[in-house]
């Protein structure tokens, strides 16, 4: 891993493809349950209509 700061003062990351991918397996199928839930399914048709127009 590799961190540097860059001109604007954000840190940039360099993570390995391996870590990448695990993080991604185990908040994939999190965020599936979550918008399968009623709260999800709430929040999302509140964001849709919001965003309707664009």
């Amino acid at each position: 891993m590799e961190i540097q700061k860059n001109e604007y003062g954000e840190y940039e990351i360099e993570l390995a493809q391996s870590v990448i991918d695990s993080f991604a397996r185990f908040l994939v199928p999190e965020i599936r349950k979550y918008y399968a839930s009623e709260q999800g399914q709430k929040e999302y048709e509140a964001w849709r209509k919001e965003h309707e127009d664009s």
